[in-house]
């Protein structure tokens, strides 16, 4: 018989296994329109490697624009997906990355010059927490100005979900670090996102439901930025990212590793769907059905043409949402001759012919003809799928998340360095 002492011991130390693996594994809940997407993630080290994957399909009712619009649905979809991901894994993950997304969610780069009193005195903490605050009140109120706009309501409440430094000026000299620096003009481009405290809300609840850690919510097409870029402070990634969903399109402009700003727009693959039902007399699941198999040869010629007359109507309408999202990015020179495609709605052949034959381009500032290609999980940075189930461009929003669930946990493990006090600042 086994003495009392031995098992408590055993108990013990069975607890602080579980608990040191539970640190060394992260999940990412990817809550799309059409599906919800688990994936979990294991640190190793400055790389992280998938070890489970779930997916489960939404209810028409769960989202709406991109937001949750039915919690109970979306929880009962998330323990599903979530459970597959687990049984794979042969583990569960308590802390948890949520993407948000839809109309109301602003991203937006603003610029401040902060004009020093004392410009023979270097640059030091508080003085970068005190022009970086400058900064985020401006993008709040900016932000809070415009979601009241488009709602009607002047008393909502927002939230700052995501913030990047784009660049550092001082005196016009780019500095990548800039404590310790002298000089009289400092100048601050920093990425924020903000949503209405409504959707973040939300978010939160449903990790309480699935008795969840939130780690982080990040704004969507952040996620994807971060998926490409890494950790390279240095980067000169340059490129549109394109995330097309089941109810929102969302972009991304990234500028030599910095993001520009994000926009979204409700049009996502479901407009197709449904303009294929609407002028075919055909139900939801049918028109989704048929605009999936569009490339199956077995389909009939005239079915076929009528399909992609309604799917060109939408087409047209989802070009107009993007030409109009980079139009707005007017901070910008030029607009980058690139444009990688990721998510489900990004599966429509049409969709990516369109962006590759029509003339949308002409009156945006391109300097040459974009090029447009689906972003491949092996161009992720920093992340290796070992379940062999993340196999194609609909899976770089969760793998993004991923990456900013490892951001977060990077920067509170190293607390003392100059990077992580500039990235602390701001980090909600």
């Amino acid at each position: 018989m086994v003495p009392l002492m031995v098992l408590q011991k055993l108990r013990e130390m069975r607890q602080a296994r579980a608990e040191a693996d539970d640190k060394q594994h992260i999940v990412a809940l990817d809550i799309g329109t059409e599906f919800v997407k688990a994936l979990i993630a294991r640190l190793d080290n400055d790389e992280l490697t998938i070890v489970g994957m779930g997916r489960a399909r939404q209810d028409v009712s769960d989202m709406h624009s991109g937001a949750i619009a039915d919690i109970a649905g979306v929880v009962q979809n998330c323990e599903t997906a979530l459970a597959e991901a687990e049984d794979q894994a042969g583990l569960q993950a308590k802390r948890v990355i949520i993407g948000i997304a839809g109309e109301l969610v602003k991203g937006t780069t603003s610029t401040i010059r902060y004009r020093r009193p004392q410009p023979d005195r270097p640059l030091d903490i508080p003085e970068m927490e005190f022009i970086i605050e400058k900064v985020q009140e401006r993008a709040q109120v900016k932000a809070q100005k415009s979601i009241a706009l488009e709602t009607g309501n002047d008393e909502v409440e927002v939230k700052l979900v995501n913030s990047a430094l784009v660049s550092i000026h001082i005196d016009g000299y780019k500095v990548s670090n800039p404590i310790g620096f002298q000089g009289k003009d400092v100048a601050v481009q920093i990425y924020t996102a903000f949503a209405p405290m409504v959707h973040i809300g939300a978010l939160e609840r449903v990790a309480d439901e699935l008795a969840l850690e939130l780690l982080a919510v990040a704004a969507e097409p952040f996620a994807v930025s971060r998926s490409v870029l890494g950790s390279d402070a240095s980067s000169n990634f340059t490129a549109i990212l394109a995330d097309v969903g089941g109810g929102t399109t969302d972009i991304a402009v990234v500028n030599d590793g910095g993001v520009e700003g994000t926009k979204m727009f409700g049009i996502g693959g479901r407009s197709f769907t449904r303009t294929i039902s609407s002028e075919m007399d055909l139900t939801y699941k049918d028109a989704e059905k048929l605009k999936i198999n569009l490339d199956n040869d077995q389909i009939k010629a005239t079915v076929k043409q009528q399909a992609e007359a309604a799917i060109g109507k939408t087409l047209d309408v989802w070009l107009s949402g993007v030409e109009l999202a980079l139009s707005e990015f007017d901070a910008v020179d030029h607009l980058p001759n690139r444009i990688l495609l990721c998510g489900g709605g990004a599966s429509l052949s049409k969709l990516v012919e369109a962006l590759e034959e029509r003339e949308w381009h002409k009156n945006l500032p391109f300097t040459k003809k974009p090029t447009v290609h689906h972003i491949s999980p092996k161009e992720v940075v920093g992340i290796k799928d070992a379940t062999g189930s993340v196999t194609d461009h609909t899976f770089i929003t969760a793998m993004g998340l991923l990456r900013v669930g490892y951001d977060t946990i990077q920067g509170s493990s190293d607390p003392g360095s100059i990077k992580e006090k500039l990235n602390r600042i701001l980090r909600i």
